[in-house]
């Protein structure tokens, strides 16, 4: 009877040994399964992140291009000074882009075509060089192929690319398109019929550009500094600013082109060493090495001085400014320096507002710089005055647009919240009125 007992007990451990056994091994199981999952649901997360396009806010800014844009992360773009590889080298992974930025893709052989074998050269630089290009749908685009064999040209590839499919905006100029191909690197834009500002200020061959045009092209840049600080979410810095990069359509409509050196404002940590162009720079980003968008109203300010008086920033432009800023009572004096080519055809008083607002762009201390927006309601406010004096202008080809003209400065203050208004602290009050 005992024997009998002892073999039931027996029977009965292993039993229940044997079903915690197959419990264990199936938890086992699972959380290595679980594991292996974790890290695609991530990757597919930040996937899903980063084809978050830039919101944008205020005037001029185009439509969300994606209802995941009310996700409250931000996409994370490669920083051009990191050497830290990214899912763009990664293979297979390359033939996706289209689905991270929205800017489709072409075969180098469709560029081939469009261009007839790379012969209709427009323009050609330390980038690279610049063809006109027909495409299949007939549409005329300018085609960029990137220098080859150089790793940081690699990298401003990847940020305009990125950068350019989520930027949107009439006073930016459009990327349409990219070739990854065989290691070449070509970026496709619109078309700008009449070339860079530089050609016109220093090309004796071009027709001088007058000086109504002159404010309208400042404003139509300092527009299109202002989405990229204030309208992109998060804020995005150029970081290269000059009359080079600023591109002329059929309508002398100016476009800011060009962002292979931009960054994400939250990505803009010191840099080991100072890219830019020289007498654009801002002094303060050289002593630190950390750029701002501050450091873009510097460069701007030096754009500005650059359409006043036509002399090349590479050419000892802002030592004739400093020179002539003592002799320049405040906002007094600056017609002294307007460009001879324009033969005193110019608005003495417009004049002298906008070399004011310029010499405050180029403030030593960025805290006493202005803010872009506020450089728009004072560029708008020249030309609402200038249209009040003399309304017959508004029968020119190239006029700023009634919404702009008609706002108050009231009005523009109402999207503008305190927390920026902070960041013009010193700067905003001193800014010229007409």
């Amino acid at each position: 009877m005992k024997g009998g007992l002892t073999s039931w007990w027996l029977i009965l451990g292993v039993t229940i040994g044997m079903v915690i056994g197959v419990f264990l091994a199936l938890g086992t199981l699972l959380c290595i399964r679980f594991r292996k999952k974790r890290p695609q649901i991530m990757i597919s997360s930040s996937r899903r992140t980063s084809t978050i396009p830039m919101r944008v806010n205020g005037i001029d800014a185009s439509s969300v291009l994606s209802d995941s844009t009310m996700d409250l992360h931000s996409p994370e773009l490669p920083d051009p000074e990191s050497d830290t590889p990214t899912f763009w080298c990664d293979g297979t992974k390359r033939k996706n882009l289209v689905s991270f930025t929205g800017v489709p893709k072409y075969s180098y052989r469709d560029l081939q075509k469009a261009t007839s074998n790379f012969t209709t050269l427009i323009g050609q630089g330390a980038f690279g060089s610049v063809y006109k290009a027909q495409m299949p749908t007939g549409e005329i685009v300018a085609v960029k192929v990137l220098a080859t064999n150089s790793k940081q040209s690699e990298k401003e590839f990847q940020t305009e690319v990125l950068l350019l499919g989520r930027l949107h905006h009439r006073d930016l100029v459009n990327l349409v398109g990219y070739c990854a191909e065989k290691r070449r690197h070509i970026l496709i834009y619109v078309y700008m019929t009449n070339g860079s500002l530089a050609s016109h200020l220093y090309n004796e061959n071009n027709e001088v550009l007058g000086w109504d045009l002159r404010v309208n092209i400042a404003l139509d840049v300092a527009r299109g500094l202002e989405y990229l600080h204030d309208g992109a979410v998060p804020p995005v810095v150029h970081r290269d600013i000059k009359s080079e990069n600023i591109l002329l359509d059929h309508s002398m409509r100016a476009r800011v082109a060009d962002f292979g050196l931009s960054k994400v404002e939250m990505f803009c940590h010191q840099a080991s060493s100072i890219r830019g162009t020289f007498g654009y720079l801002d002094p303060e980003y050289i002593s630190s090495r950390s750029f701002t968008k501050k450091s873009d109203v510097y460069s701007y300010g030096v754009l500005l001085f650059e359409l006043i008086t036509g002399r090349n920033p590479q050419q000892g432009l802002m030592e004739y400014v400093e020179l002539a800023s003592m002799h320049a009572e405040a906002r007094v004096g600056w017609e002294e320096i307007a460009d001879p080519r324009l033969d005193g055809v110019f608005d003495v008083g417009e004049v002298n507002v906008v070399a004011a607002i310029a010499y405050k762009c180029i403030n030593r201390l960025s805290r006493k710089r202005p803010a872009m927006r506020d450089v728009v309601q004072a560029l708008c406010r020249i030309l609402k005055t200038r249209y009040r004096k003399h309304p017959s202008k508004r029968s020119l080809p190239i006029l700023v647009d009634e919404e702009y003209l008609d706002l108050e400065q009231s009005e523009h203050q109402s999207w503008v919240s305190e927390h920026h208004r902070e960041e013009s602290i010193d700067s905003v009050s001193d800014l010229p009125d007409v």
